[in-house]
């Protein structure tokens, strides 16, 4: 695989469904529904088929599982070109943006710094309920989407304010990466530094923990992030597109 493939492996494993079934290198992933990146085929690699046949594989497993057949591909890749190929079309109506750009950090031995008023930010090894609250919409959490986020080796980042969390952000190592995600600041506590203070927290956690580069993904329409990321050192690796079967391409065989 090439640098992104590779990257975008390592992604996965630090986002892990419940359900992870390989198709060649491809990955077959389920977690009822929560997220792109949990329910979609990672389409790197070699899928040691032909594409046609690896797409109605592709099909078979999302209709018997209950969700939409997608396929999370680096743009402009052969193996997008060879998708796109059959048929299948950008996922324009993705709730979270089907463009996504992959930014890395390679290096980040930092310490934290306290935001400005009397915050306190920190890395715990479990999630507390207001973490839940902070970072899961009531229409994510589920007993799969919980599965994910707990999933490997992850810090829970928490920025609290007289007992409110008022910040939450998720860490998780893998192959030396620190991949963050899940960064949210309530609303009433926002324009206060809490994000910049949360991603020093977390990368000093990751530093602490063997890290020595990070790695976010982030809807390339969300130009606040990419502002944010890009002051604390982030930049551009590659980006992926999400596809789905062109409508009445991809029918349940078993209906």
């Amino acid at each position: 695989m090439n640098a992104p493939e590779t990257l975008q492996v390592a992604c996965s494993r630090a986002w892990p469904p419940p359900v992870v079934e390989l198709l060649g290198e491809w990955r077959l992933r389920w977690a009822d529904g929560f997220t792109g990146r949990a329910n979609s085929v990672l389409a790197v690699g070699d899928p040691g088929r032909p594409v046609p046949e690896a797409l109605r594989t592709v099909c078979d497993f999302a209709h018997d599982r209950g969700i939409t057949p997608m396929a999370q591909v680096v743009r402009d890749s052969p193996t997008e070109r060879a998708i796109a190929a059959e048929g299948w079309v950008e996922a324009k109506g993705h709730r979270r943006g089907h463009e996504v750009v992959v930014l890395t950090r390679p290096s980040f031995h930092v310490k934290a710094r306290p935001p400005g008023g009397s915050f306190h930010v920190k890395v715990a090894d479990e999630p507390t309920p207001e973490w839940w609250e902070l970072t899961l919409g009531r229409d994510e959490d589920s007993e799969a989407a919980r599965a994910v986020v707990t999933g490997g080796k992850v810090g829970y980042g928490v920025a609290t304010l007289d007992g409110v969390t008022a910040g939450a952000v998720r860490g998780a190592l893998v192959d030396g990466w620190l991949h963050v995600g899940r960064l949210e600041v309530a609303p009433a506590f926002r324009r206060r530094g809490l994000a910049k203070a949360l991603m020093a927290a977390v990368h000093t956690w990751g530093a602490e923990h063997g890290a020595d580069r990070a790695v976010l993904e982030v809807a390339e329409g969300n130009s606040g992030a990419l502002a944010l990321y890009a002051g604390l050192g982030y930049a551009p690796h590659h980006r992926y597109r999400y596809w789905v079967p062109a409508p009445g391409s991809c029918e349940d065989s078993t209906s």
